[in-house]
């Protein structure tokens, strides 16, 4: 595989419009996009197949629930040999308002427990993270709540655009690369 794109999340009804699982939906709607299915994976992970400028790309749903992302991760990265710079790990942000994306390609976990996952068990912090804003309606002690929650109706629309603009995202680094994409999508 050329890119491997993990949509961070929780698996199971439940959690499916939860703030936490923006990376799912994200790569939900990706694979709707280009016409892939999703079948389970050769680890703890569903997995969907397609091909984006050129590129042989995964999408990947880990079933391992947020905070151990990075166990299928690893064990995607070894099947597949696709080194974590080819990662795309798309993740929620509470520090930034619900619409707004940003694209990372290093650094540290941000507080993130999937990101740290997949810090940890990549052994590196050199992979993709493309961040969806959750917004930071909480207060102390009420972030796991927070992020368990539905989007309120009134952000509904501007999650989806959000999504939109992921997608459109993930289809700028592979047509034009990374450092280019970055430049873009961050200056939105």
């Amino acid at each position: 595989m050329d890119w491997i794109i993990v949509g961070l999340g929780n698996p199971g009804a439940k959690y499916a419009e939860t703030r936490h699982n923006i990376g799912w939906m994200v790569v939900e709607k990706f694979a709707q996009k280009y016409h892939a299915t999703f079948t389970h994976g050769k680890g703890d992970w569903h997995e969907a197949r397609c091909t984006v400028h050129d590129q042989n790309v995964l999408l990947m749903l880990p079933t391992t629930y947020m905070n151990l992302s990075g166990t299928a991760a690893a064990h995607a990265q070894k099947f597949f040999k696709t080194p974590a710079t080819r990662f795309i790990a798309v993740v929620d942000e509470y520090n930034f308002p619900v619409g707004r994306i940003h694209i990372k390609n290093s650094g540290s976990n941000g507080g993130h427990n999937g990101t740290a996952s997949m810090i940890e068990e990549l052994g590196t912090d050199k992979f993709v993270r493309l961040r969806c804003g959750i917004d930071k309606n909480f207060g102390p002690g009420e972030l796991v709540q927070y992020v368990l929650q539905a989007f309120a109706p009134d952000e509904i629309l501007l999650r989806d655009d959000m999504i939109q603009k992921s997608i459109d995202a993930i289809e700028t680094i592979l047509e034009i690369g990374l450092a280019k994409a970055m430049q873009t999508i961050n200056r939105q």
